[in-house]
């Protein structure tokens, strides 16, 4: 005499509920009825059963089981191919972990690279500056970045750029002219412009293209800074 499906799933050690989730996606078969019309299965059924629940426990989906066929053969291939997804995913995790550990230590933000992330902070940028080096460190390449941030190593709170950040939209023209002037001689600036003569150098080789990425700083420009501000930055880079 067979096992019920009750009597299945606990020997299995599962749910009915889980059973009935084999048939319906086809790993399981049917098994005959008794003439009472209750299932009836047998010892190839728990077999199967219990190599599904060992395979899913090592990271199998039931899509993947299902691939393989009913064959009780070894799985090798499939095994194997998991074996390289855990591999990368304990890697990204152990990275990601490394990462936290140094976020922790230095009590630095979390929307920057972590290896740039201290020499940023203690740069005291500006909220506006600070979103703008948060994204473009999504734009540009990491040596490009690493490079800026090494720059950053220069950066003072001067004068200028405290008047640039409460400069008011109505600033007259001179106003703006001698401000620029004033931002270009400061060494920072002077240092990024060695680096990067213009956007596109330091844009090239970024994930998705110059262009693009000068079109998105163009449009977080525009969102962040009042048009004398722009003025400003058009001024220093014509």
């Amino acid at each position: 005499m067979g096992w019920s499906t009750n009597q299945l799933a606990d020997l299995a050690d599962t749910t009915l509920r889980t059973i009935r989730h084999y048939h319906e996606v086809g790993l399981l078969t049917e098994p005959e009825r008794r003439p009472n019309g209750y299932k009836s299965y047998g010892v190839a059924h728990l077999v199967r059963v219990l190599r599904i629940k060992r395979l899913t426990g090592l990271g199998l989906s039931l899509a993947q089981i299902a691939e393989l066929g009913d064959a009780d053969e070894h799985p090798g291939a499939a095994l194997r191919r998991l074996d390289a997804e855990l591999a990368a995913t304990i890697d990204r995790l152990q990275r990601a972990r490394a990462d936290l550990a140094l976020i922790l230590r230095q009590e630095k933000v979390t929307d920057l690279p972590v290896d740039i992330a201290s020499t940023i902070a203690e740069a005291d940028l500006s909220p506006q500056e600070r979103s703008l080096t948060t994204l473009m460190a999504q734009l540009v390449s990491p040596e490009a970045m690493s490079a800026y941030a090494e720059a950053l190593a220069s950066y003072t709170k001067d004068p200028a750029k405290a008047e640039f950040e409460a400069l008011p939209v109505d600033a007259d023209e001179e106003t703006r002219q001698r401000l620029a002037e004033r931002l270009l001689a400061l060494p920072f600036t002077q240092e990024v412009r060695a680096m990067f003569p213009d956007a596109t150098a330091m844009y090239a080789g970024g994930p998705r293209g110059a262009e693009f990425a000068m079109k998105t700083m163009g449009k977080v420009v525009v969102e962040l800074y009042n048009k004398a501000q722009i003025d400003v930055l058009i001024r220093m880079n014509g």
